[in-house]
């Protein structure tokens, strides 16, 4: 591979131009994917928000379920973010019982964890790999990970939040291996060093 790895963001919901933008800053060059001779071609893939169950349906309605799975499992570095967190998750709570995980993270998820739409917040976050500064994050509608194998690393957790009836540190960023999970959204702020460390892992994966 380049220095320039092709990551691939799966275009059926979600900030896909963000993100796409984001790669290319962060020095990939990116590109949406939405079939599997689309998926065959990258070196990595984001998964975006948007709604879980209705992305897991969409990925058997373009026959992408299987083969991304498989490429997962094969060790394609995946990075998801808040419904792509949900999809990558071994097991998640709170879901419909037809819901389809990718397994790429021994984790369990909670589904709309921190509340509704309006229960959005913001929250200043020490994320390890990241040390100059706080990354600044938004949880709309954000899971949380209720349990993390052994061979995970959390990366970021979050308390004191709004509407949460305790102070318990949520798990909100997670890594195993080539696959990067955050329950908010790194796309939606300035702020590219989220990106950054998966296009590392990218290149470290190659």
């Amino acid at each position: 591979m380049s220095s320039e790895p092709v990551i691939g963001v799966l275009a059926m919901q979600g900030a896909v131009r963000e993100h796409v933008a984001m790669l290319e800053e962060a020095g990939a060059r990116a590109t949406p994917v939405r079939r599997a001779g689309e998926l065959s071609e990258v070196d990595g893939l984001v998964l975006p928000g948007g709604e879980s169950t209705t992305m897991s349906r969409l990925l058997e309605s373009f026959e992408l379920l299987e083969p991304l799975r498989a490429r997962i499992a094969d060790g394609l570095p995946a990075f998801g973010s808040c419904a792509g967190m949900i999809l990558l998750a071994r097991q998640t709570l709170d879901g419909r019982p037809d819901q389809q995980q990718l397994g790429g993270l021994d984790v369990v998820v909670r589904r709309n964890a921190f509340g509704r739409q309006v229960d959005s917040f913001e929250a200043d976050l020490d994320f390890a790999g990241i040390k100059t500064a706080p990354v600044h994050a938004v949880f709309i509608r954000a899971p949380w990970v209720e349990k993390a194998g052994d061979g995970v690393e959390v990366l970021a957790t979050v308390s004191g939040v709004p509407g949460v009836d305790d102070d318990t540190a949520r798990i909100v960023a997670v890594r195993q291996g080539a696959v990067l999970a955050t329950a908010f959204h790194p796309e939606l702020t300035p702020d590219v060093r989220v990106h950054r460390l998966f296009v590392d892992l990218v290149r470290q994966a190659a």
